[in-house]
């Protein structure tokens, strides 16, 4: 009994070791996969930031030709006696961004006195931006300074706006009366947008040595008729730009390019028309 006393001891020993051996290699094991995942947590790419919404693309690139922009037989009739028949242009440092003409005349009726006629149309284009917004909405915008502005003209009597129906995809008439040079003109502006595009346009009549005031009805359908004329020029101009391509490369080491133009416009073959700037048709 004595001898298997230390033995039972060494048995007991021996057995303990393994089990140490285990639970070591067991804590050295989950310490290795705790560097591995915070290895692998650390590396990881971080998370992509979602990306801005991009904003719609300006629908007009380009203006009409001011000056052209409204048909000669309507300027004709709206501004008998015109010193320019083919308008003033404004001024600008950038035509595609903004553009205006205008016309006026004294048309001289004798003993009945004299009408004099004063006619204005202006344009503005806005690009899509990614931190002002879109054309249109910037467009939005300056269509509603306008009427504002118009609204706020010095001296204007008689003041009234009103939505004009039918001309761009929003329209505004404002009329008033303006006393100045000792006549009574009448007035009437439309402002109207069409895509990305602001048209303003005035039209103001007086009568002088004792002719009448031209009524506010025949100022009112004038401006309409011209501002309508000088929305769809905005969208004649997008559609010309389109359907016209781009000039040919008449150079060529034999000259094939070159005559071959001329055969196809000898026999009528060639279809491309010139870019116009005089958008409406002359009614």
């Amino acid at each position: 009994m004595h001898r298997s006393a230390p033995r039972l001891s060494r048995i007991l020993a021996c057995a303990a070791v393994p089990v140490m051996l285990v639970a070591v290699g067991c804590s050295s094991d989950s310490g290795s996969d705790g560097k591995k995942n915070a290895g692998s947590s650390s590396s990881g790419s971080p998370s992509a930031k979602p990306s801005e919404p991009t904003v719609e693309p300006a629908k007009f690139a380009d203006l009409p030709d001011p000056c052209g922009s409204i048909a000669k037989k309507t300027i004709e009739d709206l501004v008998p006696s015109a010193k320019k028949k083919n308008g003033t242009a404004g001024r600008s440092n950038d035509l595609a961004a903004r553009s205006s003409c205008s016309w006026n005349g004294l048309d001289d009726k004798g003993v009945k006195g004299s009408q004099y006629r004063w006619l204005d149309v202006g344009f503005t284009r806005f690009d899509s931006d990614q931190s002002l917004g879109s054309g249109a909405k910037r467009a939005t915008d300056d269509y509603a300074k306008q009427i504002t502005k118009t609204k706020a003209t010095d001296g204007a009597e008689k003041l009234a706006a009103e939505p004009a129906a039918g001309i761009g995809e929003e329209a505004t008439l404002v009329t008033y009366g303006l006393s100045k040079t000792d006549e009574d003109f009448a007035y009437a502006t439309v402002v109207a947008r069409t895509g990305n595009v602001v048209v303003t346009l005035t039209y103001n009549g007086a009568g002088y040595a004792g002719a009448k005031t031209p009524s506010s009805a025949d100022i009112v359908k004038g401006a309409q008729k011209a501002a309508k004329e000088a929305v769809a020029a905005v969208a004649d101009t997008a559609e010309d730009a389109a359907t016209t391509p781009p000039a040919k490369d008449e150079k060529d080491e034999k000259g094939d390019k070159k005559d071959d133009g001329k055969k196809d416009t000898a026999k009528g073959m060639s279809t491309s028309k010139p870019k116009s700037t005089s958008k409406p048709k002359s009614s």
